[in-house]
């Protein structure tokens, strides 16, 4: 029996009713899905239960899926904010991915983990900072990458490419001031480089 086939099975035995499905990415990664009111007792079950022992979170990331499948017909009500942990057992040797959807598009809220691994203490204020999703019980829940004064969240898909604000020196102020963008927006277009005419080569 294949160890990814053992580990669905304990799933399976030690999770039951906690989540909403599992799936596989080419047969060799498994994801599990669940609703933020159940993120906590699914997350600590995982950790703590030694059937499954996932004792590291080893990544926090956020995903947006507002254009997701956009040729596709979507749902009017389909939940665009996506939390997504990748755990490991050292123990078992294997791995886990657990996906966790924000119930509201526009205020997203995901339950912390923090009580439970520390270590996803930098890694929630990144997906806050670039998401703008908020991390319910985190205890310093503040921006990370971007300064204080940001207006938006960068990894959002309809975040514009060039920002909202710009920062600048004002010699007469002499101090750095913000100010609306002052770069057109435009359409980058790729350069295309034909091999026959590259550097000059014949």
């Amino acid at each position: 029996m294949r160890k990814l086939d053992i580990l669905e099975a304990a799933i399976q035995q030690n999770l039951n009713g906690l989540y909403i499905n599992t799936y596989r990415f080419k047969d060799q990664e498994l994801t599990i899905e669940v609703e933020p009111a159940k993120l906590i007792e699914l997350m600590t079950t995982l950790k703590n239960n030694e059937a499954l022992c996932f004792q590291q979170c080893q990544d926090v990331c956020g995903v947006d899926y507002l254009t997701y499948k956009e040729d596709y017909d979507k749902p009017a009500d389909a939940k665009r904010f996506a939390i997504v942990y990748h755990l490991l057992s050292v123990k078992h040797n294997w791995r886990v991915r657990v996906k966790c959807f924000a119930e509201n598009n526009d205020f997203p809220i995901i339950p912390s983990v923090i009580d439970i691994w520390s270590s996803v203490n930098w890694f929630e204020r990144e997906a806050f900072d670039m998401f703008g999703v908020v991390f319910d019980g985190h205890p310093d829940l503040r921006r990370i990458l971007t300064d204080y004064g940001f207006i938006g969240h960068p990894f959002r898909k309809d975040f514009p490419l060039s920002g909202y604000m710009e920062m600048r020196y004002d010699e007469e102020q002499k101090r750095v001031i913000y100010q609306p963008v002052t770069i057109e927006p435009r359409v980058v277009t790729p350069r295309v480089i034909r091999e026959e005419g590259y550097s000059g080569r014949n």
